[in-house]
């Protein structure tokens, strides 16, 4: 009998230890009245490889911050209280002491299975070079209703084929503003150029079937920008789809531009299919640019996307789910609290 209540005491000591060690909700706040002042100290203290999801709720405020999601560090929800007013925000850009594009990033996801849902991503720095506000390297990655602010280079997804979601997102820039080698879904997104020049530089690898797809997004433009490609390949095998989208008129009647190298019209792979607007003109598209067919634009659906890049798993069922119901992305429930 000792020994058995020796065992459930045990068992109750070691449950109560896991109890305070694991935390499901973390709440961060600039005026200190969450457990954290920094998005970066909550990140940091999540447990390595966890099983479990951990959600971060970002109160509103400007964090002025570099922030890293480490490789180690899995199945974590940011959820800010306001899209607009809950800012994370920095301004490196690729001048400062020969920094180089890649560490220019705002924010940089490592890990994979995060989502970011109702906050704003933002590399303010002055035109002077290229400027990251968003660096993905991890898979299954999900940004919801985010504002993602820049200037040239915006979001590069860094990983091949890594996979991310982006859905109801507003998303700027001036040159290359979504560029890199990842397999992306844009769904219901604005994508709004801020001067003349190239909407996407994808360098999909040859052996990745999806790159860049934009479903039902809408193309917008500064006053006085009227001369806005909606691509060029950064490698040869660029793989980037609109899918019944809103061109605006500052998209040219060609679409698409080869970076000065003709022998990227053989490879790279450019596609639209019904396309609306001013911008949307199909017939003085290049003519190494293709028009899907009903047949083939059918086929471009989530499940194909995604899962011919790497393993199957709940990533397909969460972004369709998303399609069957209405999701309050502002957790309002929450901040009642």
């Amino acid at each position: 009998m000792r020994k058995v209540l020796g065992l459930l005491l045990l068992l109750v000591v070691v449950s109560g230890t896991w109890a305070q060690e694991r935390q499901d909700t973390i709440v961060v706040s600039r005026d200190g009245t969450g457990n954290f002042r920094t998005l970066q100290e909550a990140i940091e203290s999540a447990r390595a490889f966890m099983d479990y999801t951990v959600t971060i709720y970002v109160r509103n405020g400007v964090y002025k911050e570099k922030v890293i999601v480490p490789s180690w560090v899995e199945n974590i929800d940011i959820i800010g209280e306001d899209r607009d007013k809950t800012i994370i925000t920095y301004d490196d850009h690729a001048n400062i002491n020969k920094m180089g594009t890649f560490r220019t990033y705002t924010v940089k996801v490592e890990g994979s299975d995060i989502t970011f849902k109702n906050l704003t991503i933002e590399n303010n720095a002055a035109q002077l070079g290229q400027a990251v506000a968003l660096h993905t390297e991890g898979d299954r990655l999900k940004f919801i209703n985010c504002r993602i602010l820049g200037n040239q280079d915006t979001i590069y997804t860094g990983a091949k084929f890594t996979r991310l979601y982006f859905k109801d997102c507003y998303i700027d820039g001036t040159t290359d503003f979504i560029f890199g080698p990842s397999t992306a879904l844009f769904e219901d997104c604005i994508i709004h150029s801020k001067r003349n020049s190239y909407v996407t530089a994808a360098s999909t690898p040859k052996e990745a079937k999806y790159g860049y797809v934009f479903k039902h997004c809408k193309l917008t433009a500064e006053p006085g920008v009227d001369k806005v490609y909606l691509g060029r390949p950064w490698r040869p095998y660029a793989y980037t789809l609109f899918i019944e989208c809103e061109l605006g008129k500052h998209i040219v009647s060609a679409g698409w531009h080869n970076w000065g190298k003709q022998s990227n019209e053989e490879t790279a792979r450019y596609m639209e299919y019904k396309n609306t607007g001013e911008g949307a003109n199909a017939s003085e598209r290049v003519a190494w640019s293709k028009q899907l067919t009903k047949k083939e634009a059918e086929a471009v659906t989530v499940d194909a996307i995604f899962r011919t890049q790497s393993k199957i798993d709940g990533f397909v069922t969460f972004i369709q789910s998303l399609k069957s119901k209405a999701e309050s992305y502002t957790v309002r429930d929450f901040w009642k609290k």
